[in-house]
């Protein structure tokens, strides 16, 4: 069974992490749940944890990228900004660029690691 490597991209503000995996994560789980609590439930994730994790993403950007409904028939819910389907797009695109960059020597660190 051949082991994956893979690196995992985080931009840092100070010594938090503004921008990274999990946040991204969330934000298309927000996307596709339409609610903070479905993308928790998806991520299998607390409501809590999903929550402090969009308000700091959203304290490090210069606007928001979810905003929220509350209450109403159905509950309220959660739906990107501009700037998060943005964020989303940037984010992935680096991933993309780096992963072809570094494919060789992605191939030759999976090749050192044991089985």
């Amino acid at each position: 069974m051949q082991s994956k490597v893979r690196f995992r991209l985080r931009v840092y503000r100070e010594d938090t992490v503004a921008i990274g995996p999990g946040k991204v994560a969330l934000l298309e789980a927000i996307a596709l749940a339409g609610s903070i609590s479905g993308a928790a439930r998806q991520l299998d994730m607390s409501y809590r944890r999903a929550w402090l994790l969009l308000e700091e993403l959203n304290h490090a950007l210069h606007a928001p990228a979810v905003t929220t409904v509350t209450g109403g028939a159905r509950g309220g819910g959660a739906v990107l900004t501009a700037v998060g389907e943005r964020l989303i797009g940037h984010y992935r695109a680096i991933e993309r660029t780096a992963r072809e960059a570094a494919a060789a020597d992605i191939a030759a660190l999976t090749d050192m690691l044991a089985p």
